[in-house]
């Protein structure tokens, strides 16, 4: 757990209906989740009913009062609303309960600081932390400077929000070339990927589904994996052998959850685009949460935010392990789903299966003669595609094999035999 400040912060947290209480209830729970992440202890919650969130306060005036004696009972320090507030709404909620006040959105940046390992993954909070606060100078920094340390305070830091409007445009500026440079140097890596024609399999899921533990299962990564929501923020790619001999590389991204800020969605937006270079999605599920449906849903409108909609999708629910793992779990968006523990390994032959699958569907199926004399083609069908037939005849060697659409030109056989390509296995 991260620790903020030398003493935990003590949140009441506020929610608003806007019709489905049950709805909202969850997206409480969750935000309860993401306050204990940051190192926050949950006081009390209130949810109130509206038919649209106060433009002025968030909530009406007699939630105000109870939100006020809730903070003197408790002993509280802070507020966390559960939705982004509007600069008028900060500044008003402060003024009316004298506390510190947060929404999800700085929540869930302060969280991102604390993840933040790389050098892209700290130019991108900081600049989606610059972006959220360069609207909110006016009283927003008063309000920090009285408080001193805490969760909203990390990352650029106080001094950060005692800059002029120019200096931190100025600064996002900094931030927008330092960002461009780092996008530069990743298409540099993707291509050099396609020309590798290595496949390439992005694993996205809502946050805690099991994605940075299906990767170091999968091929030994190594990288953190905790039952706790964005336990890791900076993406990590690792080669893996299919069980025909094909490689492929595993991309794992930042996890989805609702209300994702549009900042992080705009300042993540590199790399969470590595799902849109690649050849197959992994949707990894938490199939043992009683959110499920809610969080696929999530994550499905957040690829469709990112113009990612032309993939083939393998769907794996997780966490088979756990009591309250749903065995008649659907996806009938996806091409293809498995049921996994990701801990345990169970049901990870039928993954790499269903990739192998999915894989050749991209491929072309050819049946050819190869005279001797061109052995090259056959080593490179072995090192880009797929064989499942290699025959050694009188007059040439006889293949049948999966090659990649691109190098499908560099591979037929000049043999006289008789030449089949399909686009399937048939």
């Amino acid at each position: 757990m991260i620790e903020l400040a030398e003493e935990q912060e003590r949140v009441i947290l506020v929610g608003v209906s806007l019709g489905d209480q049950e709805e909202a209830r969850r997206s409480l729970e969750e935000l309860k989740e993401l306050a204990g992440t940051a190192g926050a202890v949950t006081e009390g919650c209130v949810i109130q009913s509206r038919e649209q969130i106060h433009p002025a306060t968030y909530v009406g005036k007699g939630k105000l009062e109870e939100i006020r004696d809730l903070l003197w009972e408790t002993q509280a320090t802070g507020v966390i609303c559960d939705d982004e507030l509007s600069p008028v709404q900060m500044k008003n909620l402060q003024d009316e309960l004298d506390a510190k006040v947060m929404d999800r959105t700085l929540l869930i940046l302060d969280i991102f600081a604390g993840r933040a390992s790389t050098s892209e993954g700290k130019i991108q909070v900081e600049l989606a932390q610059l972006k959220y606060r360069q609207t909110r100078l006016a009283g927003f920094g008063t309000a920090m400077s009285r408080l001193g340390g805490g969760i909203g305070t990390r990352g650029p830091g106080e001094k950060k929000l005692e800059m002029d409007r120019r200096l931190i445009k100025s600064r996002i500026a900094q931030l927008n070339r330092e960002l461009a440079a780092v996008k530069r140097h990743r298409e540099v890596t993707r291509e050099q990927r396609s020309k590798s024609r290595i496949p390439v399999a992005a694993i996205v899921g809502y946050t805690n589904a099991g994605k940075s533990t299906l990767l170091n299962t999968l091929t030994g990564a190594g990288i953190l994996a905790e039952d706790q929501l964005f336990a890791t923020l900076d993406p990590t790619t690792r080669e893996r052998k299919l069980p025909s001999g094909q490689k492929i590389l595993l991309t794992d991204t930042v996890g989805f959850i609702r209300k994702l800020p549009h900042h992080l969605i705009d300042a993540f937006r590199s790399t969470l685009e590595e799902a849109k270079y690649a050849d197959l999605i992994l949707h990894v599920v938490d199939a043992s949460s009683p959110q499920m449906d809610e969080q696929m849903y999530t994550v499905y409108e957040t690829l469709h935010n990112l113009e990612i909609t032309d993939k083939p999708v393998i769907t794996v629910f997780n966490k088979k392990d756990k009591a309250g793992f749903d065995q008649m779990a659907r996806d009938f968006r996806a091409d293809h789903t498995v049921r996994i523990s990701a801990k345990s390994g169970d049901g990870l032959d039928e993954l790499l299966v269903a990739i192998e699958t999915v894989l050749r569907q991209q491929k072309i199926y050819i049946e050819d003669l190869y005279s001797y004399h061109e052995v090259p083609k056959i080593q490179l069908i072995r090192k880009y595609g797929e064989i499942n037939t290699e025959e050694y005849r009188e007059d040439g060697i006889f293949v049948q094999a999966f090659v990649p659409a691109e190098i499908y030109a560099k591979v037929k056989g000049d043999a006289s035999g008789k030449s089949v390509q399909t686009n399937s296995a048939g």
